[in-house]
Parts: structure tokens; sequence; C-alpha cells
């Protein structure tokens, strides 16, 4: 009875010490920052766009200044008075993906980019640095916001975009809370996009851990309405009149589905209770993209719609890598010699952290295919990369449309990302 008294106690001083934190420097309330991402392979820009701050924060509370996973770029708040580390998280970014292209070596270009943060009680100073596949910052800007200044602008305080709540957590102060968005789906459409959003939240809460931790996610549906039914096909000329303006062809990659209209996309969110979203795409055409602390995007009508949904939230949620891989793979996403951020895949480099706890001391490294499916070992090929790249299991979510369930490894990461996130913690420490 007094060990149990002692958990209790310390639990209770735990949440005491991170409401502490969090109430010290940071009001009830959400400035979102929009960036212009610009450049090439030579060089990148990262400019200040505007400011805007809406009622309630929906993010984390507690492990303010600590990284669940490190992601190509990562934003840092600092107060002002004594730059102590006040919050950060991490993100990737199509700008970022677009460097690896052929095109940013002759082309200069500009992406848009939002980021949420915590509103400040008092002056804090944020960077933002983009790395690259070798972990190395390429560019970095700091700027300083004034909780007092007269041009951040208020949004989401009245006329939300209409929305419905799908499911409910077991604690609305703790939990993890994703937005689903309509786009392509007309005012007269909406009942076959709240029928779709049903469909796709059963599929995600049907895989495990999400399964077994669902009570610790907040989910809400947005009803955003579209001019015109569907998405842009910019490779048959057709261009439609979406609330997202999504379009296929990103990169001249005829199965990438995206939308670039970053502000738009908060726009429409403004004032909802949401931190993870997740866009649903009127078309039965084959596509989609997950981008970590960005968006997951999906088409809703066609067959692979359900495996899809969920894989892309391995990406923009867990941070899971994919884990197949391309005969002819043109891009190095993953140099040999550096271990990737990713936990669900590895060089080799600093295999050490990752699955290694997960193998049986006999099982050889790399390891050869087995009859096992789901034997744990060290299989190569992943991250789009025949050689030199590795994966923890032969199939999962993460590599196939075809497996029914993300891997022990992935199981593993994504368990520990949703407890990092909804369970208390007494450290508040920033992670180098």
């Amino acid at each position: 009875m007094k060990t149990i008294k002692s958990i209790l106690l310390l639990l209770t001083v735990c949440q005491l010490v991170n409401a502490q934190s969090f109430d010290k420097y940071f009001e009830d309330r959400t400035l979102r920052i929009d960036y212009i991402f610009s450049g090439n392979q030579q060089e990148q820009h990262i400019a200040v766009d505007q400011m805007s701050t809406s009622p309630r924060w929906f993010g984390k509370r507690q492990r303010m200044a600590e990284l669940p996973v490190k992601g190509n770029g990562q934003i840092t708040v600092r107060s002002h008075r004594d730059g102590s580390v006040v919050y950060r998280n991490s993100f990737s970014s199509l700008f970022q993906e677009w460097l690896s292209n052929d095109e940013s070596k002759t082309e200069t270009k500009a992406f848009e980019n939002v980021f949420l943060v915590p509103f400040p009680k008092d002056t804090i100073d944020i960077t933002i640095d983009l790395r690259n596949n070798r972990h190395e910052t390429t560019t970095t800007l700091t700027h300083t916001v004034a909780p007092s200044d007269i041009l951040i602008r208020h949004i989401g305080e009245r006329n939300l975009t209409p929305y419905e709540i799908v499911q409910a957590p077991a604690d609305t102060s703790r939990c993890i809370r994703i937005a689903y968005i309509a786009e392509g789906y007309t005012e007269k459409e909406m009942s076959v996009f709240m029928n779709d959003v049903k469909v796709a939240n059963k599929a995600m809460f049907a895989h495990e851990p999400f399964r077994s931790l669902k009570d610790r996610f907040q989910v809400v549906a947005v009803k955003a309405p579209s001019k015109e039914s569907g998405t842009s096909e910019p490779a048959k000329g057709i261009w439609k009149n979406t609330a997202l303006h999504s379009h296929f062809d990103t990169f001249y990659m005829d199965r990438y589905l995206t939308t670039l209209h970053l502000k738009d996309l908060h726009d429409w969110l403004a004032g909802i209770p949401y931190e993870h979203i997740i866009v649903l795409v009127n078309t039965e055409q084959y596509g989609g993209g997950g981008i970590l602390n960005s968006y997951n995007l999906a088409m809703a009508h066609h067959k692979m719609f359900k495996p899809v949904v969920v894989h892309e939230f391995g990406h923009s949620f867990g941070g899971l890598a994919d884990e197949y891989a391309y005969e002819n793979e043109a891009i190095p996403m993953y140099p040999h010699d550096v271990e990737p951020w990713e936990p669900n895949i590895t060089t080799l480099a600093d295999f050490h952290g990752k699955w290694e706890h997960m193998l049986n001391p006999k099982t050889p490294i790399p390891t050869p295919p087995s009859e096992d499916e789901k034997k744990i070992g060290v299989y190569e090929g992943a991250g789009y990369s025949l050689k030199g790249v590795y994966r923890g299991v032969q199939d999962c979510r993460m590599r196939s449309n075809v497996n029914p369930e993300f891997c022990a490894v992935c199981r593993e990461a994504l368990t520990k990302l949703i407890k990092f996130y909804t369970e208390p913690d007494s450290s508040d420490q920033s992670e180098e």
C-alpha cells in the first residue's frame, strides 16, 4: 500500500512540475508562424511570412524541451530573458524533399510552411533550422516574437469551419489530437466525407498500438467545402478549384498527391482542436503522402485507401521511414556512413539504441531472409535502397500495402511516441 501511495504521489508531483513549466512561460493559446522556405541545392533561405494566434493550445504541455524524434528540421523556442529552451518540436518538409530532386540543381523555388507553438507570456526567440541527410544544419533563422506585437492577427475565434467529434479521449488534458479534413468534397458531398472518415479511423485504430491506446486520442472531422469535386491532375490538364488546392504529379511523380498550400490548410483548421492532420482527398486515383508533423494526405476512394492512410500516418505522426527499396533508386536518401534518425531503419553506422535489444543474441547481423516473416532481425533493403539500409522485419505496413499490421519494431517506436505525449514525466530536459 505504501508503494502505491508513493507512486501516486510521484505522479502528482510530476504533473505539477510539468504544469508549472508550461504555465510559467505560456498562455493557453496557440501562436502560428507562417514561414517561406526557398532556394536550391546550393543555398537555402528561411523567411517569416506572418503570425497569428488562436484560442487554446492543443499540443504537448510536458517534456516541452524534448524531442521524441529528430526530424529533418527543428523549431526551438527560447526565453528572450535568459535563453533557456522552453519548447521544441521537429518536422520534415516538402521543400527539403524537393532539394533531393534533380530540378533543385538548376531551379529555385519557394514553399509554404506552418508551425504551431504555445503562445508566450513574455518575449521569445524562435529558431528554425533545416538539416540535410547527414544531419548537418544547412540553414537557420532566429527571430524574436513579442506577445504584444499588434501585427499578430487573431483567427479561429468565430466562424469556425464546421466539424464533428469522431472519437473522444479518456482525458482531454493529456491526449493526442487528430483532425481529418475534407479536400475535394463539395457541400453536398459532406456525408460521403464523414463516411470516409469513419472508414479511415476504423482502419487506423484496428492497428496496434493505436488499438490498445485508443483512449489517448481525440479525433475530429473538419468539413472544409470545395467549389469543385475531386482533385487536380496536371498531367491530364485537369485543374480543380478545391479547398486545399491539392494535386497529383508533385515533383513530376504521377502518384505523388500533395498540397503546397499549408496556409490555406491551417486557415480551415483555425480554432479547432488539432495537432496532427489527415487530409482525405475525394478521388479514385491512387496517391498520397505523409510528412512528419505536417500532414498525412491520402486518396479516399481507391481500393488501397485503408492501408495507405495508415501507412502515411506512420510517416506524419510516427516519423517512420519507408521500408521498401527500388531496383534503380537514383536518390541516395540515406548515406551509408550516417545513422538515419527514423527509428525503424538503420545503416548500422550507429545501430545501438534502435531495435538491437529486440534481437535474439544468436541472430546474425545482417540477417538472411527467414521463413518466419515476423522474425526480428536486420534485413537489407529499406529506405529506397537495396543495399546498405536495413529494416527490422521482412514485411510491415511501412513496407507494403499487403501486410496487415505494423511490425514489432514500428509498434515499439509508435508506443514510445504515444506514451511520450500522454504519460507524465518528471524530467523536462533538452535533448541535444
